[in-house]
């Protein structure tokens, strides 16, 4: 064949498979020819001649398939000049999609290379409370906390007048050999209800005693409830911890003055130690003093590394605190703030300043948290900017579109085209503005119809319905409901990132048997016009802050492990 001619097509072969609900049928094979006499090619495969089967297949069934059975002539009638049009555009549709995705495949082939070999990541296990507490609308957690000015110039703590003279190495001690590129990975535990929330472990202090901490990314400082000694605890699910005078951080340190603001606590030349107090949204609060102690943390090798990291040593607890803190000793802060603990121990170089977390969506199915980079998929992840502001300690994203089901609902006030989204784990459900929230039960009416009747006498949540059968899970129900969908960062639907969140993302089971709705009025908390996505509406999902390249990163996930992926799927072995 001489290479400017073009290769001639003489046929080919359609298989059809058998339908799913009865495969008994067996696969029909149809074969073609194509002549220059394109009226024939229909006869050909009507009717085969001997020396055409010989040249194509054996005998075959005749198809059961009779919409199958074309002719290539009718999609390509001037054959072979409108088959390479053909192709033609669909090679240009092909390199259109690498064109529009072409950062994702960059970002594929180079973050291999970008791993810094010296920084490590730590995976976190969560844990739910063991527990069958009921928590109800008026004690479900919702944190975002913020400091309070404190009006005592010198709030001394019995034991802990003096601060500590010595210099606190900061910096990175291995306890063996650290590997490059090693992790640490614990099992994940967790539930949205009874207990609503999820916790971690950490060991601090020497020797290292083990604290269970509610992970919170809409908390700055990580506190540990203490006996200093301590004033209003709850009982918590471990001994106090127990700080020595040379624990205690002095006034004059950096991160005092990150906490306390306009106070300017260095130059205090009568305080003794740094003070804080944190007011959270739902009116509890937290009061302590900063202290700096060792942090240690295992990776995957089971290698142990420490560092010291500021902490709140917390003696003074008010409000819901006291009841939710039943099975933990404090809050994990995971904010953007300098004072919180990824943010302490990237500017120590340990870390590149990554959060991750998993939230499973039933007890007991794993779930997972982890500082660092390691654990973040080169692949299937949906990326939005991080919004920054005067608040920028909360990880926050556009939202530009808003439904339920194919009902638009309001971002804001009413008529607004662009909406704010915050993430935050230390909230049990999620939080709507007044606007999106009235259409949201407005639309939700359409249940009633169905046969659920609202149920006003359950206390768990402002809104219930009772079923005329008994509910076990979501599931039972979940042909009522309609699915939520976020739309991030366009309005043009091929470049935009979308959340969807099912029906297990928005509703609960209470222990009357009925199905309440795990969205509220936001009206009144945070500044009113911010969705808040709380735990219930982040399981189920992968979600990562990445405060390097200011991006927040979500996945759908089983999420049993954390998983390492140095290719796309199909190419791992």
């Amino acid at each position: 064949m001489d290479s400017d001619e073009i290769p001639r097509i003489n046929g080919f072969v359609i298989i059809t498979l058998p339908p799913l609900d009865n495969p008994s049928l067996g696969k029909t094979i149809s074969a073609f020819t194509l002549t220059d006499d394109y009226s024939q090619t229909h006869q050909t495969q009507q009717q085969q001649s001997p020396s055409e089967e010989q040249n194509t297949l054996p005998s075959q069934t005749p198809p059961q398939n009779p919409q199958f059975q074309f002719s290539l002539s009718t999609l390509f009638p001037v054959f072979p000049r409108k088959f390479m049009a053909f192709l033609a555009v669909s090679l240009f549709a092909l390199v259109l999609c690498s064109s529009l995705f072409s950062h994702t495949l960059q970002e594929l082939r180079n973050s291999k290379d970008d791993l810094e070999e010296d920084k490590k990541s730590f995976v976190f296990p969560l844990y739910h409370k063991i527990g069958f507490r009921e928590v109800s609308q008026r004690d479900v957690e919702f944190k975002l906390g913020r400091f309070v000015d404190l009006d005592k110039e010198n709030m001394v703590v019995d034991q802990l007048m003096r601060p500590h003279q010595n210099k606190i190495n900061s910096k990175l001690v291995s306890a063996n050999s650290v590997a490059g590129g090693s992790s640490p990975v614990f099992p994940v535990r967790g539930n949205v209800y009874p207990d609503g929330l999820y916790f971690t472990y950490i060991r601090v202090g020497n020797p290292p005693r083990p604290y269970h901490l509610d992970i919170d990314t809409g908390s700055d400082l990580t506190w540990i409830q203490c006996d200093a000694p301590c004033t209003s605890c709850a009982k918590g699910a471990n001994p106090l911890y127990k700080p020595r005078k040379v624990n205690i951080l002095p006034s004059k340190d950096s991160l005092c003055a990150e906490i306390q603001g306009n106070r300017k606590a260095g130059n205090c030349e009568t305080c003794q130690q740094c003070d804080y107090e944190i007011e959270y949204a739902d009116r509890s609060s937290s009061m302590g003093v900063l202290a700096r102690d060792e942090l240690h943390l295992m990776i995957s090798n089971g290698s142990l590394s420490k560092s010291n990291v500021v902490f709140g040593c917390a003696y003074d607890q008010q409000g819901l605190l006291l009841n939710t803190m039943v099975k933990t000793d404090g809050i994990l802060g995971l904010s953007r703030a300098k004072v919180s603990l990824p943010s302490q121990l990237a500017s120590q170089g340990i870390i590149n300043n990554v959060v991750g977390h998993c939230l499973p969506t039933d007890a007991g199915d794993g779930g997972y948290m982890f500082l660092g980079d390691e654990f973040v998929p080169n692949w299937g992840m949906a990326w939005v900017p991080m919004l920054g502001s005067s608040s920028k300690e909360f990880y926050r994203a556009k939202v530009v579109k808003m439904n339920y089901g194919s009902s638009p609902l309001s971002l804001g006030s009413l008529g607004s085209r662009v909406g704010r989204v915050l993430f935050d784990t230390g909230s049990s459900y999620t939080y709507f503005t007044k606007q999106a929230y009235s259409e949201l039960i407005s639309a939700l009416k359409e249940v009633l119809a169905m046969g659920l009747i609202q149920d006003a006498s359950d206390p768990t949540l402002p809104i219930c319905w009772q079923a005329k059968f008994p509910i076990r899970s979501v599931i039972d129900v979940k042909q009522y409901f309609k699915t939520l969908t976020l739309q991030f960062g366009s309005q043009w639907w091929i470049v935009s990132k979308k959340l969807h969140i099912p029906p297990e993302g928005y509703l609960i089971i209470s222990t009357k048997g009925n199905i309440c709705l795990g969205i509220l009025d936001g009206s009144g908390v945070h500044d009113g016009s911010t969705i808040i996505l709380g735990d219930i509406s982040l399981r189920g999902q992968l979600v990562v802050y990445d405060n390097v390249n200011n991006k927040i990163g979500l996945a759908k996930s089983d999420c049993v492990k954390p998983k390492r992926f140095n290719s796309l799927p199909f190419f791992e072995g």
